[in-house]
């Protein structure tokens, strides 16, 4: 039996797919035999992050409250990775994407002071990734080839795709319903806005649509619905829970999610769980990794 860390980093009231992941993990190596636990790292808020490093970094791993020792820390997010120990792995579902892939958009609402302020943290983040990632862990897990791609975009960090298998719950298929099923953090990367704006067209004037989530985008998007007047078609629940979450997956037609270069999305494993297609966009990263057009689901244009 190994006592084993699995650390990612968090907020408080965060939630994300990274806690999914890590929650599954402790329970798959709990019933494998071992003594494993998860922890949550800083985060902080942006601009703040250089002090969850270095808090990352002095935190003490190498061995339990009782005294024992720590075998295994298994790491996910940034900057979870930065926890020292002599047998550290990463499984990598992102760092910090304002400062890689994003960085173009970020940058682009800045004054220019502040550009010059992310610069400079930006070259220091990048540096200290570089570093960790390299030197600190002894490997590196990509949990979709989207994301080694951008491992090997920015900085050349060696990595193996190891993808995340749907979370532990009871899925089951009622059915295929006259709705489509949507659920995501309501924010501009999932581009639900994408979704409900196809479901105004004349072709899908039949189609009907439950989108759970909360987030930033959820007075936005419910204004979109009523100034396209699709109140009658488009119903947005709010967040749900596990067995919520598996009644929609078992009663929908199919699953849509057309977030923008998603890091992996687990919902389309979690509809693929439950026998449902999934409609995803050539954009999207790792959904559209997985789902094979006309096969698993569709791969269409990021276009309503």
């Amino acid at each position: 039996m190994a006592r084993v860390v699995v650390a990612t980093s968090g907020q408080p009231f965060g939630e994300g797919g990274h806690l999914v992941v890590v929650r599954s993990l402790v329970q798959a190596l709990r019933e494998a035999g071992h003594d494993a636990e998860a922890m949550v790292t800083p985060q902080n808020r942006f601009g703040r992050q250089a002090a969850a490093y270095l808090a990352t970094w002095l935190t003490d791993v190498g061995q339990a409250q009782d005294g024992s020792r720590i075998d295994q820390v298994i790491s996910f997010r940034f900057p979870s990775y930065a926890l020292r120990h002599p047998a550290h792995v990463c499984w990598l579902n992102h760092r910090m994407r304002e400062y890689y892939d994003l960085w173009e958009q970020f940058h682009a609402g800045l004054s220019p002071a502040q550009r010059v302020k992310e610069g400079i943290r930006r070259r220091l983040i990048h540096a200290a990734d570089q570093w960790l990632l390299t030197r600190n862990v002894r490997r590196v897990f990509a949990q979709s080839r989207t994301i080694q791609k951008r491992l090997e975009q920015f900085g050349g960090v060696p990595s193996e795709v190891l993808y995340p298998p749907p979370p532990p719950r009871p899925y089951r298929c009622d059915g295929y319903g006259d709705h489509l099923f949507a659920v995501s953090r309501l924010t501009r990367l999932k581009r639900l806005d994408l979704l409900v704006r196809a479901l105004a067209r004349p072709e899908a004037t039949n189609v009907r649509c439950v989108i759970a989530g909360d987030g930033e985008m959820r007075g936005e998007l419910d204004g979109l619905v009523r100034s396209l007047g699709l109140e009658g078609r488009v119903r947005l629940i709010g967040s749900v829970d596990s067995a919520q979450l598996v009644e929609q997956l078992a009663t929908c037609r199919a699953v849509c999610f057309p977030a923008y270069d998603e890091d992996f999305g687990f919902v389309t494993v979690e509809a693929f769980a439950a026998h449902k297609a999934v409609v995803t966009c050539t954009d999207s990263g790792g959904p559209a990794e997985l789902v094979r057009d006309g096969v698993e689901g569709y791969v269409t244009a990021p276009t309503p």
